[in-house]
């Protein structure tokens, strides 16, 4: 969702405009939504006056903010942040400010974390994103094992799991993530051969495309042996227009979005709770990946799941 509050997305208004204009009543279609009918009618009003773009948000920041801190001030307190890697609590007295007021003035302007400074320079280089969504895609495998009928070792316990686990082999994820929106796509497959992998990144280009990212630029990938050697990748890559990318080395940090991912992965769907099969296990993952695309706040999109950034970004290049 665009706002946190927001009960539409935009493909939701669409839908409403849709069924308001083929004729059905306001008050009907607002309740089929889940809202209530001055916000229905505030849509529609919004879409007649300027069409499309009248579905997008606007933003909710006020026009002027009296008691903000002066820019000249700011550039003071980003200054001496650079310069002598102070803390809130120590360039206040300095400025004759609170610390409170520091800490939201370096948020504001990115300088809030040391770790994502350059010592020497004060520059943050640990912090990156692409200005659009679409313009770089994260592409990871990662490897887990399967469950057995029964439960493994979760279930039933290390000693008992540990018999029944054995030569049930593996499931391999793959995941893409967006760059700029971190919007995810994972599928479960048996391998992460080329022909596969190739498929994968295929629908994953259909998935963001029906999410409103309709052109994939580049691809990210570590230096596994089908993103690099196979005609499969290449001509997929081929096919959506973009060009494939490989990380450094033993740098894994460099595809640091989708390694992230899978971290978030595990925690919250692989290794959630006792999963008593490998069926029931790939079931749940349609659901973790709608509730992180949509309602999962992400913290580095100030609290808003991914979803929003995309919808944001549609209203701007529209």
């Amino acid at each position: 969702m665009s706002h946190r509050n927001a009960r539409l997305t935009v493909h939701g208004r669409r839908l409403l405009v849709e069924r308001v204009s083929g004729g059905r009543p306001v008050a009907h279609v607002a309740a089929e939504m889940g809202i209530c009918r001055a916000t229905a009618h505030k849509w529609i009003r919004r879409w007649r006056a300027e069409g499309e773009q009248g579905l997008h948000d606007r933003s909710s920041r006020p026009r002027t903010t009296p008691h903000r801190t002066a820019a000249a001030v700011e550039a003071r307190v980003c200054m001496l942040r650079q310069a002598r890697k102070l803390g809130p609590a120590r360039l206040g007295p300095m400025l004759n400010l609170p610390a409170s007021t520091v800490h939201r003035i370096l948020v504001r302007h990115g300088l809030n974390r040391l770790a994502f400074l350059d010592r020497p320079t004060g520059q943050v280089i640990r912090r990156y994103e692409r200005d659009r969504p679409g313009e770089l895609i994260h592409v990871d495998v990662k490897k887990l094992g399967r469950i057995p009928d029964g439960g493994g070792h979760k279930t039933l316990g290390r000693q008992a799991g540990r018999a029944t686990r054995s030569k049930m082999g593996f499931d391999y994820v793959h995941s893409a993530v967006d760059d700029h929106s971190r919007l995810a796509y994972s599928e479960i497959h048996g391998d992460e051969k080329a022909a596969t992998c190739a498929g994968f990144l295929r629908r994953a280009a259909d998935f963001f495309a029906a999410c409103g990212i309709d052109r994939i630029e580049r691809v990210l990938t570590d230096n596994a042996w089908p993103y690099r050697k196979s005609f499969a990748w290449r001509q997929a890559l081929a096919d959506l227009g973009a060009a494939g990318k490989l990380t450094r080395i033993y740098r894994p940090q460099t595809n640091g979005k989708v390694e992230r991912f899978n971290r978030t992965l595990l925690d919250e769907w692989a290794y959630l709770r006792p999963y008593t099969s490998n069926n029931e296990r790939t079931a749940a993952l349609d659901d973790f990946l709608h509730g992180y695309n949509y309602h999962r706040c992400h913290t580095a999109l100030e609290g808003q799941p991914p979803i929003s950034r995309v919808n944001n970004a549609a209203g701007q290049y529209n």
